[in-house]
Formats: structure tokens, sequence, C-alpha cells
């Protein structure tokens, strides 16, 4: 796992000294992602300088280090992540009569690159990366990204430079350019609480899409070119195959996922959150191992938030070497004035905090973690799924004046009633959240169509708060006809590449520590949307497939329990530990002031919230870390 970036000058008139020097500085910005070596490559009459930052995985000696030259001498890489099938491509180089010095897979990727061209190898690789190839001989920069985004890349084309890197702090370390906000951007975070791709939080700069190549030549427009399509899985023709012969292949596929990225050089453990996800990757990590697998949690003090008791019944059952801590508001206010220099665009999924403390509980011991992330995308695991689903096609059967009455019922109710009101059931029936899902399903009630509910229900503020900003949906697909395989097709095209896997990436690799996420596997997604919705989502239950191989390693009555997921007690903090803090963020004065946001609907969400009336904490929450975004990388950025 590395941090990688560069620059052409696209003036050349950069001297090879200065072009050192700046790239050094741009891989400075990053050696959080890689502490243990660093090192540049320029060439100065093409204007080019790449810069690379190492945490060493694989092969640990000089021959891993990048800058990477091939054999040739032609193409020259810079590369973060891991290729988990490298061992077989360097098999199949070394036949051809391809020899290595050394036994990285950055060899093995470089030297199919220049053997098998750059979009056939691509297609072979199995792995997590993004990476930057420079052709010496056509003069031609190639960038590219994982089918899944899992690994970051940002670039753009501004004052004579074209930039690219794993972060934007990077970009901002090159001397020469000055960034400016992208005021759609900005609107688009407070719609869903993160930056989607393409934007990016500056005019100009952009992230690569997931299994997206990107070819360049100084004076030639950028060309996309997408090698594998996430539309086209999901509208695959369906396998009715038994029962039992597709969980035997989902173990199958499991089983190697996970094994595959259990290579490597250096101590490894697992994030274990005690739910399906993270517990069926842990069971096939430990009945890989013959040493007990190190596992990490994170908890909570506030009851109905702390999962950290079924995390620890999933590994005492395993036996793992297990640890936990319990994150409190003390922590909470410890680190949420860090948030922003680890998220260098504004990033308000608020399980950042947890997931950035339990990186840091796990990397005091490994310096590999795997994870569960992705599970809920490729077997069906959102409770929105099968929720949005029955309750569209209810209200496809409802007049519309009801529909109306019943959303004025649900939403007028405060969410602190409808929690209250909760609390009198037993505790087997009792809804987590219930107040927020029912203020949910309040807005959901007044949708149009089935694509409506599902951009409601992922979004924040309803209505533009942004001044001179504006956002409108980007994606959609009549092809995939089910409405809860739709909403999963886009989770996997937007939430989980841009909040989920951005979240653990830049939290695992501030303290330098690097995530594996086996359950997005492109060939286990692939052979997941391969299958009926049935085997996936069945009677009710989620991620059906992934459980019945989970319940051949570890009993139901250990794993099976409502979904909660990663949920932090915000909501209460910010009228509680946390209200000081945001009432300086929002300050009435302070936000005319700086422009970003209109006054009147945030004071006046505000003011609900500390009341306990509505559903707003999420919405508040992404301005007051837009504010405190601001407050870090305001200097020298034009807003």
């Amino acid at each position: 796992m590395c941090g990688i970036a560069g620059f052409l000058d696209l003036k050349r008139q950069t001297d090879a000294q200065s072009l050192a020097s700046q790239a050094e500085a741009m891989g400075g910005a990053q050696i959080h992602r890689g502490p243990d070596s660093g090192g540049v490559w320029t060439d100065e009459a093409a204007g080019i300088a790449l810069s690379f930052r190492r945490l060493a995985i694989i092969d640990l000696s000089p021959a891993g280090d990048q800058p990477m030259v091939s054999a040739s001498g032609r193409h020259v890489l810079i590369f973060n992540g891991e290729i988990y099938n490298f061992k077989e491509l360097r098999a199949d180089l070394e036949a051809a009569g391809h020899r290595f010095r050394g036994d990285s897979d950055t060899e093995a990727m470089l030297e199919g690159f220049a053997a098998w061209g750059i979009e056939a190898t691509v297609a072979r690789l199995i792995g997590m990366f993004a990476f930057a190839l420079w052709d010496r001989e056509e003069r031609r920069l190639w960038l590219g990204r994982d089918r899944l985004g899992i690994k970051p890349l940002y670039y753009g084309e501004r004052d004579g430079l074209f930039l690219f890197g794993s972060e934007l702090k990077a970009l901002r370390a090159k001397d020469g350019w000055t960034p400016r906000i992208d005021r759609d951007a900005l609107a688009a975070f407070t719609r869903f609480n993160h930056v989607p791709t393409p934007l990016s939080i500056y005019e100009g700069i952009r992230k690569l899409p997931p299994a997206t190549l990107l070819s360049y030549r100084p004076g030639e427009a950028p060309a996309l070119i997408r090698y594998w399509d996430m539309e086209r899985v999901a509208t695959q023709t369906r396998r009715d195959i038994p029962d039992e012969e597709a969980i035997a292949e989902a173990e199958t596929l499991l089983t190697d996922a996970v094994s595959r990225r259990m290579v490597a050089d250096v101590p490894l453990g697992a994030l274990l959150s005690g739910g399906i996800d993270s517990a069926t990757v842990v069971a096939l990590m430990q009945k890989s191992s013959t040493q007990p697998v190190r596992t990490f949690t994170i908890g909570f003090a506030e009851g109905g938030f702390d999962e950290a008791a079924h995390a620890r019944a999933v590994a005492d059952y395993l036996g793992t070497d297990h640890t936990e801590i319990a994150m409190s508001p003390d922590h909470a206010r410890t680190v949420i004035p860090r948030l922003a220099n680890w998220y260098d665009e504004p990033f308000a999924d608020s399980s950042a905090l947890p997931t950035r403390l339990v990186c840091e509980l796990a990397q005091r011991d490994v310096t590999v973690a795997l994870s569960g992330d992705g599970g809920d995308e490729t077997f069906l695991g959102y409770n929105r799924y099968r929720a949005a689903d029955a309750l569209w096609q209810r209200m496809q059967r409802t007049p519309a004046p009801l529909r109306q009455l019943a959303s004025c019922v649900l939403g007028g109710v405060p969410t602190g009633v409808w929690d209250g009101l909760a609390r009198l059931l037993p505790q087997a029936r009792r809804p987590s959240l219930a107040g927020d899902k029912a203020h949910k399903l309040a807005e959901s009630l007044r949708q149009a169509d089935a694509d409506g509910i599902y951009w409601n229900l992922v979004s924040h503020w309803k209505t533009p708060i942004v001044q001179d900003g504006r956002h409108d949906d980007r994606l959609s697909s009549d092809a995939i006809t089910d409405f809860g395989e739709r909403m999963a097709y886009y989770d996997t095209m937007s939430y989980l590449p841009d909040d989920i896997l951005a979240k653990v990436d830049r939290a695992s690799m501030s303290v330098s520590l690097e995530a594996r996420v086996p359950l997005i596997d492109h060939r286990l997604l692939e052979f997941a949307w391969s299958l009926p919705k049935r085997l996936r989502l069945r009677d009710g239950q989620s991620k059906w497939l992934l459980r019945q191989v989970l319940y051949r390693h570890v009993p139901p009555s250990i794993v099976d329990r409502p979904k909660s997921g990663f949920a932090v007690p915000i909501a209460a903090w910010l009228r509680g530990p946390l209200r000081e803090w945001a009432e300086n963020l929002l300050d009435e004065q302070r936000l005319r002031e700086e422009g970003w946001f209109d006054p009147a609907p945030v004071r006046r969400a505000w003011t609900a919230h500390l009341a306990g009336r509505g559903n707003h904490w999420e919405a508040l929450w992404g301005v007051c870390v837009a504010q405190a975004w601001r407050e870090r990388w305001a200097d020298g950025v034009e807003t």
C-alpha cells in the first residue's frame, strides 16, 4: 500500500532539479501512506515527474521500490495497492521468457504492461490498485483504477499542469497550482455527505472513476476507457442453480478471495464488527491459518450503539487473538478536529470516527487488516433493499392522498417520541433508530417514483443550501428492472467507492495500515450477480447466501440479529459534548460572512435538532464537517 503522485509540466519549463524537488514535496504530503521509503523519477525533456511513498508489504527488499522502470526501459510505473494474482502473472511471463529482478507484485504488473499492453493486463488483474504509467517511447501517461474503486486517484489539468495523486493534499503540495472550490461539488456533498465521483472539492480536479483507464498525451484531451462494466454484470443472464451448489461455489470463491488477501510479508489481522460480513471474513481467515488470527473491534459506551459484545462472541467462538476498545465522547472530541487532516475534501460519514480509531488500534500490532466492507452491496444486505422495494410495491397500490396523509402523520411526530415508543416494545421486537426510520418513511411516501425513493433515502439536505452551487442525480439504469437490485447497483457505483471505500482507505492509510476487502473481489461480485435474487435475499432475510457459508463455521445464534450498521451516537453528542463545537461552526453570522451555506435552513435545522424535532443530525453533521474542513484547508484556496 502506498501513495502515488506526479505531474506533467505542459510548458516544459521546469528543470530537472525542480521537477525532483516538487515531486518529492508531493510525495512528502502523503508520507502516512508510505512511511517505509520513497522515490522520484523525472524526465526533464518530457516535463514529467513521478513520486512514490512505500508501505512495504510484499518483497520488503529494495527490489520492490518504486518508481520502477521496466526491463526494456520503456515504461515507468508507480502503483498503489496489491495484485493478488501476481504469482500467476509472473509464471506466465516467465514461461514467455521474461526474467525478474525481485519478487514484488509491482514488477509482475509492470512487465505485464510491457508484454501484453495496458488494457489486456488490467483485465487480468485480481486486486486493488491505482497506478500511473509513463510510456517513454510514446510520451503518453496512463492512469488506472481498480474495478470497484478501492484505491483513490485524482487528476486534472490546471494552470499549465497535468496533476495526479492518491490524495488531494499531494496536489496541493505542487507549486504553481491555486485550488478553487467547486460549488457544484459542495452542493453534491450536502446531499450525500461525501463528494461523488467524478467530482472533487476543487474545480478542474476529478476522481478517476472505478474500472477506468485514462490515456493522456500533452496537447490532446484525456481519453477515458472503461475496461469493466458493472451494469453489464448486474444485467447478466441469471443461473438458477440448486441452493447447495450455490453455497458450495460461494464458499470456494470466498475462501480464495480471503486466502489471496492473507499473503503478506508483514503481520496481518482483521477488523471485526461481529456482523455477518466481517464474521465471514474472519471465519475463513481462521480456517486457513495455523495461528489465532488477530482481530480488532471498536465499541461505544452508549447503549444501542455498542457492537463489541457481538464481535467478542464471534472472536471467542473462532478462537482469535482479540483486542477491543470503546469510543467515548472524549475520543470523539479528540478525533473530530483531525478529520480534515485525513479526509482532505469534506467527508461526513460519521462512522469515519470509529473506523479511524479501530485502524489505529490494529496498526499497533499488524500492518495489514482484512475487513468485511462491500458485503452489503454484493449480497443485498442493506435494509433499504427490501424495505424500500416493499414500500414502493405498496405505494403503487395506494391512492396519492392517503400516501400524503400517512407522510404527514409519520413526519409530524418528533424522532424522540418515536424512539420512546420503540422502547416500550420487547427487546427482541424493538427497532433501532426508530425515529430516524419513521421520518425516512415519511419522506419516501412523498416520492413520485422508485428512483425518487432511493435518492431521497441517500440524501441529507433535500433542498439546496449551497450558494451558487447545484447538483442533479446523474446515475440511472432502466435496464435493471428489480428495484431492490437497482438500489444495490446504484450503491455499488456510488456509495461504495465514494463513501465506504474512501472512508476505509483514508482511515487506514492515515495510520499506515493496509486494509483489504475480500468481499468485493470482482470474481465474487460477478458470481453473486449471476444468481437469482432469492439466493441473496430470501423471505425477508438479507445476505441469505453469505449467511449459509458463515453458518458452516459459526452457529447462527452468535451472528443472527437485526442489522444496525456502524452507527455512531452523533445525534446525542451534538446536543451534549459536541454542542459547543457545533454552535461555533453553525453560528449564523459566520455562515453568512463565509458565504458557503444559506444560514436560514441550517439554523432552523439546528434549532429543531436541539429541541428533538425532526431528523436533522446527519444533515447538520455534514455542514459541521464542511465548516471544519474549511478551517483546516482555507489558506491558499479560492472560495
